[in-house]
């Protein structure tokens, strides 16, 4: 089996999400499951080839998927030496809005993630269901439920959540073989 998580990742949560979301689906014991983690600004059509799972996961930017003036005011505020951020290696440049705009229909079974800000759903949006939603669009079969991994007010992972997110890879590829 064949699986691709892609990541937007601003601050390094998302990525450190997504690589071990990628670590639980490898560690699958029922299938091998070999297993891509990639920035969204390397995955083409082609990568998605062959995949049996896409898990696509994003920042929750303004209660939704990050736009590009989000992605610019994350980035102005890393430049902020009082903010104490550090830019993730592949933050600059497109995201997932632009990158789902320009796939064809995909077919995959898929999961979606997010990182988002530890309070109510309400206050903070969710960035997984719009992911969700256009993954449905291009003629993908959601395995399991949007997921959300927390981070605090500081931007940082909150406590367990790189483990959760190992826990939750594990469970796609289980999801994936049932």
């Amino acid at each position: 089996m064949r699986a691709v998580v892609v990541y937007e990742s601003m601050y390094g949560n998302t990525h450190a999400v997504a690589e071990a979301i990628g670590a639980g689906l490898g560690a699958t014991t029922d299938v091998d499951v070999l297993v891509d983690v990639m920035s969204v600004h390397e995955v083409t059509t082609a990568v998605l080839d062959g995949a049996d799972l896409l898990v696509v996961g994003g920042p929750t930017h303004a209660h939704g998927v990050s736009r590009a003036a989000t992605r610019a005011s994350a980035i102005d505020d890393a430049a902020n030496p009082e903010k104490h951020l550090e830019l993730d290696p592949d933050a600059e440049g497109d995201g997932l809005r632009e990158w789902f705009d320009g796939l064809p229909e995909l077919g995959l079974k898929v999961a979606a993630f997010d990182t988002r800000v530890d309070m109510a759903v309400a206050f903070t949006g969710r960035a997984s269901k719009g992911i969700a939603k256009r993954l449905r669009r291009h003629g993908c079969e959601l395995v399991v439920d949007p997921e959300s991994f927390l981070v605090t007010k500081e931007t940082e992972l909150e406590p367990h959540e790189v483990e959760r997110a190992t826990a939750w890879g594990a469970s796609l590829g289980v999801a994936l073989t049932a």
